[in-house]
């Protein structure tokens, strides 16, 4: 089938309910790179967002998914241990934040994690209630749905989700009522401090704590706009947690195994998750999440009460321990953190410059999980992703606000990082230039 027919095909044939960037059709993808059957090739900064974080057809992922395919491919989980499972969990062990996390489930998407998580909490505390974070993305089934914040697209017309789900703000200090109204001054103080007190007031007014099972968060918003927290919040919520007896849940899905710079984002603020969440990038492509937690708190589940089909499959497994072989033998970690302050000197760049400064709200971000939030009234953001398109490049827009987010591959090579940041400039200053002069003012608070 040629490939303007596979387009059309997909069109007709595939769920319109899948939102899409292009209606082209990959052929094949390696490193940085993404080639579409037409012939023309991306460079990828979105890693199928943020999966193939080690780049696409990564050598020693793939070889070790080959031989695996030659051994065992389904090694049910409720049947009998299987090799690749246990070793991955010996690659983890060292890997986790915090030495309690040594007890694993795992699963298939992240989703189906999140879920795996509040079971246990509900399980272990024999409480109903979870609170979670306005902006935050957890996922799309029944369950997450419900906990999913972010933007209202996921849950509309679903009615009625998962009960016993209550919402309390996230600091984001760019878009934090108390920081405008105080100058802008942007960053941790006393403003910061009103998302906690929120929480306590949550709390008092609609979850007791002896009905709250956990707080779940990302340790970086995603969906919600690559939003880190200011130092010191996390820590205040451990405490909260702490004093009631709440399971803390922090979601890394996006956020961790190395895409800030640290194997997992929680490492920046030095707090303990009483169960930590992860997926996407921990077996590069292949389906696969997990959940971490302590010993004692998995122990309380019955066997049968968890499992799944596919879940821990040996192929994604197999996959999984090359991944984390490769981020010690290739030092993946120096080159995110490299690689990401060349990205983040190009957006800031872009805020100071005279011609391009009056279109930048904020930057924002840690190591490769970087975004840039334009003035509102004007989709930059939408904006700059086409002229990027047009320039052989994939970018993502994300948020309810005008936000561009950027997920390289964490092995980017310095090349491949300079071609980027030159396609970003050039899109950021093209919009710029053609926009009508009448139009420009600013609106609403700008970039400090």
């Amino acid at each position: 089938m040629a490939a303007q027919n596979l387009s059309a095909f997909g069109t007709r044939h595939v769920a319109k309910g899948i939102g899409r960037l292009l209606p082209s059709v990959i052929s094949s993808g390696q490193g940085s790179h993404l080639t579409m059957t037409s012939g023309r090739k991306y460079l990828d900064f979105t890693c199928g967002i943020g999966v193939t974080n080690l780049g696409h057809c990564h050598p020693s992922v793939t070889r070790a998914a080959q031989a695996q395919i030659g051994k065992l491919v389904h090694g049910q989980v409720n049947i009998a241990f299987q090799e690749p499972y246990l070793q991955l969990i010996e690659q983890m062990i060292p890997l986790m934040p915090d030495p309690s996390l040594d007890t694993f489930f795992f699963w298939n998407s992240g989703s189906e994690a999140v879920e795996a998580a509040v079971k246990v909490a509900r399980h272990a505390t024999k409480r109903q209630n979870v609170v979670v974070m306005q902006g935050s993305y957890h996922g799309r089934t029944m369950g997450t749905m419900a906990m999913t914040r972010s933007k209202t697209v996921y849950g509309e017309g679903y009615a009625p989700l998962m009960p016993g789900v209550f919402s309390v703000a996230f600091p984001y200090c760019a878009q934090c009522s108390v920081a405008k109204g105080s100058g802008g001054k942007f960053g941790f103080g006393n403003c910061c401090m009103d998302p906690v007190l929120q929480l306590e007031l949550l709390l008092k007014r609609e979850t007791a704590p002896s009905d709250t099972a956990a707080v779940v968060i990302e340790t970086v918003l995603g969906e919600g706009g690559y939003v880190p927290p200011p130092p010191g919040y996390l820590q205040k919520v451990r405490e909260i947690c702490d004093k009631h007896g709440i399971l803390l849940i922090l979601d890394e899905v996006q956020c961790g195994y190395g895409r800030t710079g640290k194997m997992f984002a929680v490492e920046h603020y030095g707090v303990r998750p009483d169960i930590l969440v992860m997926a996407k990038g921990i077996a590069n492509g292949f389906p696969l999440s997990a959940i971490a937690s302590r010993k004692e708190l998995m122990d309380m589940q019955k066997p049968g009460s968890m499992g799944g089909t596919y879940a821990g499959n040996a192929v994604a497994c197999a996959a999984g321990v090359a991944v984390a072989k490769a981020f010690k033998e290739e030092k993946i970690l120096d080159n995110v953190n490299a690689r990401g302050k060349e990205l983040k000197a190009t957006l800031e760049a872009a805020a100071a410059d005279p011609k391009t400064k009056h279109m930048v709200y904020d930057i924002r971000g840690l190591g490769l999980m970087l975004a840039i939030e334009f003035q509102p009234g004007h989709g930059y953001a939408s904006k700059v992703q086409a002229k990027c398109l047009e320039k052989d490049m994939l970018v993502l827009t994300t948020s309810i606000y005008d936000t561009l987010r950027l997920i390289p591959p964490l092995n980017i090579s310095k090349e491949d990082m300079a071609e980027g940041c030159r396609i970003i400039k050039e899109a950021i200053d093209e919009v710029a230039a053609g926009e009508d002069p009448k139009e420009t003012g600013t609106k609403g608070q700008a970039l400090e």
